[in-house]
């Protein structure tokens, strides 16, 4: 596995067992810390948590006070969601409930497909596969998105890769 660095530990160590117990329906990472716990060279600037709108809900309350009122998501454009940030400790934390990214055909929920679960110290954390993981960040369609999806193909292509 990549290196967790410490401020990524530290908020995952935060907000890992907050989303098992506050969330009612299934959950993930995705993004650049989703690729980095499956092994990816990739950076990361912070968590990006898919959840249900409900949940998304849920988490707003509950974070209330952290969260990042002056925060406007880049390429709003393309993504719609019932979206939040906050301030943790270690890195801010994006939840997106529900998530839909707009194309040609309209806008389209954003799925997570099969879910596998990434140890760090002790923690479990939901994340797609890393096929899934290749196809939402080629979905997305940006540079960044581009370049971690290579991060992760190569990674797939590793002999020394394991099943996830």
């Amino acid at each position: 596995m990549s290196h967790v660095s410490p401020a990524l530990y530290r908020t995952l160590a935060r907000i890992v067992p907050e989303l098992y117990v506050h969330c009612v329906d299934p959950w993930c990472l995705i993004g650049s810390a989703a690729a980095l716990l499956v092994g990816a060279e990739v950076g990361v600037a912070d968590v990006d948590v898919l959840v249900s709108r409900d949940d998304a809900e849920r988490l707003m309350t509950l974070w209330a006070s952290l969260r990042d009122e002056h925060h406007a998501p880049a390429e709003a454009e393309r993504f719609r969601s019932h979206f939040a940030r906050f301030a943790f400790p270690g890195m801010p934390v994006e939840i997106m409930g529900g998530l839909e990214l707009g194309g040609a055909s309209g806008w389209q929920p954003v799925s997570a497909g099969r879910l596998t679960l990434a140890g760090v110290d002790g923690l479990a954390v939901p994340v797609p596969s890393v096929e899934d993981q290749i196809r939402i960040l080629e979905s997305f369609g940006r540079d960044k998105d581009r370049q971690r999806a290579m991060a992760l193909r190569a990674l797939a292509s590793s002999p020394l890769r394991g099943e996830d």
